[in-house]
């Protein structure tokens, strides 16, 4: 099942897309995708819904982040060795995590903004997982039954402000725009195995990063029970788990960062595109005036 919200910013409706590729219109059942939503039992009151009963969208429609109300947004970072070693890293003996602000959240297909004074805004392709039920001190063995589905993002990352402003990653990890999510929370059963998924993005249509999620130093339910060592996860929450090689910063003979006017094409198998045009700073607080 591929869960779903569309329409404008600040407006977006329940969906779910059916095996045509047509979104079906959820909001006659419930008023939005929640963490209610995706909770084990949730998730199996919506599976037993036939999609061809719901209304039919007009094709076209924006898509927005796939579960509104994410509690937390945490970040597992330099997870693939080939990517440690281009930052200039060992790989970790243990997972390295961080927060990403609630706030940087963005559809998968919204612009990204260059935060203000940014010279260095880089681009991460990573599989995401969004949590269904309570995880505190969860056995490896057990954490992918606490997996409601997976997501696409993009954890854009400025690495002026991760890196050369002291010792603390979520400078660069938290600004408007750098949480492009979706299109869709694919459940966990059409997705199958989370370490045997193919992933890319593209930058003016030149491919930088290819990888698999099957290098991943940590897999997913090693990420899964080691933060919960630390940090209690409940529905809703969202994990992402690291980048293959290919990032801006790790380009050679030079570093390559965004800049406006260009364009990210992004994607992993099962779980959807993205693209996002990039644009110049601009104050958001006119916008929500």
């Amino acid at each position: 099942m591929k869960l779903l919200r569309y329409g404008p910013g600040g407006q977006e409706k329940p969906g779910l897309l059916d095996q045509e590729g047509n979104i079906r219109d959820l909001s006659g059942h419930i008023a939005d995708i929640t963490p209610a939503e995706v909770t084990l039992q949730g998730l199996e009151r919506l599976k037993a819904i036939d999609p061809a009963s719901l209304p039919k969208v007009e094709a076209g429609q924006r898509y927005g982040v796939p579960v509104n109300g994410i509690g937390k947004f945490i970040a597992i970072g330099l997870n693939y060795a080939d990517h440690a070693r281009e930052a200039g890293l060992e790989p970790p003996p243990e997972p390295i995590f961080f927060t990403k602000a609630i706030s940087c959240l963005t559809g998968p297909d919204d612009e990204v903004m260059i935060p203000k004074g940014s010279q260095k805004t880089d681009w991460e392709v990573e599989l995401g997982v969004i949590i269904s039920k309570t995880c505190r001190y969860v056995e490896q063995a057990e954490a992918l039954d606490h997996v409601a589905g997976y997501v696409l993002v993009n954890d854009v990352s400025e690495r002026a402000f991760q890196k050369e402003l002291g010792s603390q990653w979520d400078k660069g990890k938290g600004c408007d725009t750098f949480g492009p999510t979706g299109p869709w929370l694919v459940t966990a059963d059409e997705v199958g195995d989370p370490q045997a998924l193919d992933m890319f993005l593209d930058v003016n249509g030149r491919r930088m990063q290819t990888g698999n999620t099957s290098t991943m130093i940590f897999p997913v339910a090693e990420c899964i029970a080691y933060v919960s060592r630390f940090i209690t996860l409940y529905p809703g929450d969202l994990l992402i788990t690291g980048t293959p090689p290919g990032v801006g910063e790790g380009q050679k003979p030079e570093k390559i960062f965004l800049k406006p006017g260009d364009e990210m094409h992004l994607g992993v198998d099962k779980l959807g595109r993205q693209r996002q045009k990039v644009v110049a700073w601009r104050n958001l607080n006119d916008e929500l005036a």
